[in-house]
């Protein structure tokens, strides 16, 4: 029988923490923290994800400040408000979200964030601290989500094959520095040009998928006691929600499966809360975030 990899109680327990945490900060007469959070454009996907993010932020104690500017806002005001931003002692964290309309650039308004600010962690000082294993770094938000899963979940780790299929910025290469900074694993990186990619899956112990395509592994695609990870979000013409994992067939393997949703999703909302809690930290002289240090 498999183990459930239950994203979404592990988050609502996490959230409840941080609500006490921060309660008592505000009992000891500091501010809240606050986070600013930058929609441009009606995406329909990002408007839910925003709304999310600033529901989550809400009920732990977190202050959110939202942002949500028209289509043809131009690159050089959103770099303007992003200024003003980094200049407030009273904003902790800055998320701009992902995607931006085809005429700003991305690159650039991730640049423009204060490195301290950038919740996301998706900044090249923080990519570069946390390839070369210093602490200060802030970490993405979806791979510190999996890894405090793993770890919640009592995963074993230390000398395990894990297998990355997707090498974005945001999951597949962080996620891998991840475990090569703890150096407990031997990481193979797979992406869409992988030659044969079930010869590399069925050698993992942990196998994470992140490429956004529907049931993209399957049964034989993995070997008995597998550890899956599936951080894909894919809606079918039905509508219903499945991941880059075959789940329904993969968990009849595995020693451990996340669900979608209910999986990693709700871990990547969480891990931005613990991000902005851990810069406030910081900031107030109380350290980082035990959660944050990998």
């Amino acid at each position: 029988m498999y183990k459930l990899l239950d994203g979404k109680s592990l988050a609502n327990k996490l959230k409840e923490e941080l609500k006490e945490e921060i309660s008592h900060y505000l009992k000891k007469g500091l501010r809240k923290p606050s986070l600013a959070v930058i929609l441009v454009g009606e995406n329909p996907a990002s408007k839910i994800y925003v709304r999310k993010k600033e529901e989550s932020c809400e009920y732990v104690g977190i202050n959110s400040i939202s942002y949500h500017l028209p289509e043809d806002t131009t690159e050089k005001q959103l770099l303007k408000l992003i200024n003003e931003l980094n200049n407030r002692d009273d904003v902790d964290g800055i998320l701009v979200q992902l995607p931006l309309p085809e005429h700003i650039n991305t690159k650039k308004i991730i640049n423009s964030i204060n490195p301290q600010k950038d919740v996301d962690g998706f900044h090249p000082l923080n990519v570069g601290k946390l390839a070369t294993g210093i602490d200060e770094g802030v970490i993405p938000c979806t791979p510190l989500g999996i890894w405090i899963m793993l770890k919640h979940y009592d995963i074993e780790i230390f000398k395990k094959n894990v297998v990355i299929v997707g090498t974005s910025n945001i999951v597949g290469k962080p996620m891998g520095l991840i475990f090569l900074k703890n150096e407990e694993a031997t990481i193979t990186y797979c992406h869409k040009n992988t030659k044969n990619l079930k010869e590399h899956t069925k050698s993992a112990d942990i196998l994470i998928v992140a490429v956004g395509k529907p049931k993209l592994i399957t049964e034989d695609m993995v070997k008995e006691g597998v550890v899956v990870v599936d951080v894909g979000i894919n809606r079918l013409q039905n509508g219903k929600i499945v991941g880059d994992v075959d789940f329904d067939n993969v968990k009849n393997k595995a020693y451990a499966i996340t669900p979608v949703p209910g999986g990693v999703g709700p871990l990547t909302v969480v891990s931005l809360l613990i991000n902005t809690v851990s810069v406030y930290r910081e900031k107030n002289g109380l350290g980082r975030h035990p959660l944050t240090i990998i």
